[in-house]
């Protein structure tokens, strides 16, 4: 596992302004950016992400019980609305994080599209039943064309289990949360400025106005919460990559790639200057950082889309298990574009129409039992076009 805290502080030197004062001093800005995500205020830390962090574990939680045939519907849904007491621990039932409650719930995106959000949960509700009603009852029986049910992949032993269209609904559930919730709440929430910005936020931070009975201010703790969905399973001081199930493995799975190798410090880096900024009270610089975040963790869906549709290709005639269990990560991360956010725009990288075109042309007729790579392939080509990598960048 790759550890991510540089051994070095960069000290920033801003210049806001080209003009000078009459004594002949300018009006350059200077401070110090911490080698590890760590900022303190009076001696006590001011970051703070524990419900970013318990959302992670929540949906850790809920993805593993997707896997096992011995949930039951009411139990899956218990979870992923946190009520019931269905989580491992007091923390996580007592927490005020709700999974459906925080998939496509962004301001930037959902706010004034509040008919697109309950569309969207309810693709969720209906793949929880499908796992439970159409998945679970056929947990034993061979799948088929048209036949939920499981199939053994080449080996012999690791075994898939899949709906009527080939579909692994838990591996598609997956990926699709991490779109929904983890993409859409940084890029589009937590880092929206008309979130960071919102009310007298500017102003409070500007003065140090802390948030009652916290130690932080409005702004900082936003900006936390962001860093929290990527790296809050494990310790800011010094964090290590593939720590869960959601952002933090999959920067990893990027990072590995050597077409892509250093993402994983651009990101971290990126969150440590921002909120240096924020301490700072440099906006200019926190939006420049926000825009790297957004092209970064939006590259990340991307190049996994395209990595597990090309991957797929191979083993559709001679190991369908294998090729059906790529494709349905391929689906889930083809879902979560909608989430995706172009630098220095307002918009993802696809649209929710896009995406449904994608996503209705895998399933079509009996689903992945017929999918061609020639399907496959247009849309790996098409989602690379929208970013600055190529398939052949993105495919191994």
């Amino acid at each position: 596992m790759k550890c991510l805290a540089p051994m070095m502080v960069l000290i920033v030197v801003l210049f806001t302004s080209c003009s000078s004062s009459d004594d002949g001093n300018s009006d350059d800005n200077q401070f110090q950016v911490p080698s590890t995500y760590q900022f303190s205020r009076n001696g006590s830390s001011t970051v703070s992400y524990s419900q970013q962090a318990n959302g992670i574990a929540m949906a850790d939680e809920f993805i593993s019980a997707l896997s096992d045939n011995g949930s039951t519907e009411a139990e899956l849904n218990g979870m992923f609305t946190n009520t019931g007491n269905y989580f491992s621990t007091t923390t996580l039932n007592q927490s005020p994080f709700k999974l459906r409650s925080n998939i496509a719930a962004s301001f930037d995106y959902y706010a004034n599209n509040q008919t697109v959000a309950n569309t969207i949960k309810a693709d969720f509700d209906a793949w929880i039943s499908g796992q439970a009603n159409e998945v679970y009852p056929n947990w034993n029986s061979a799948a088929s064309v048209g036949v939920a049910g499981m199939l053994v992949e080449a080996d012999g032993i690791t075994t898939r289990r899949v709906n009527a269209k080939g579909m692994q609904y838990n591996q598609a559930l997956g990926k699709m949360l991490l779109g929904g919730l983890m993409v859409d709440q940084m890029l589009n929430n937590y880092l929206s400025i008309s979130v960071l910005d919102a009310s007298t936020n500017r102003i409070d931070n500007d003065n140090e106005v802390l948030v009652s009975g916290s130690n932080y201010t409005a702004m900082e703790h936003s900006w936390d919460a962001a860093f929290g969905l990527a790296f809050g399973s494990d310790n800011a001081q010094n964090p290590q990559l593939n720590q869960d199930l959601f952002m933090n493995k999959y920067i990893s799975r990027v990072d590995v790639d050597p077409d892509f190798n250093g993402i994983a410090d651009d990101i971290y880096d990126a969150f440590k200057l921002g909120r240096a900024a924020i301490v700072a009270k440099d906006y200019e610089l926190r939006d420049q950082q926000i825009d790297i975040l957004r092209e970064k963790f939006s590259e990340i869906m991307g190049v996994r889309c395209i990595y597990y549709l090309r991957q797929s290709r191979s083993n559709l005639d001679s190991d369908k298990a294998n090729a059906f269990h790529d494709l349905s990560e391929g689906y889930g991360f083809i879902y979560a574009l909608q989430f995706t956010r172009k630098p220095g725009s307002s918009a993802p990288y696809f649209t929710k129409s896009e995406v449904d075109v994608y996503l209705a042309q895998l399933l079509e007729g009996n689903g992945f039992w017929d999918v061609s790579e020639d399907t496959l392939n247009q849309i790996a080509f098409a989602i690379a076009a929208r970013f600055n990598f190529t398939v052949e960048q993105a495919e191994n």
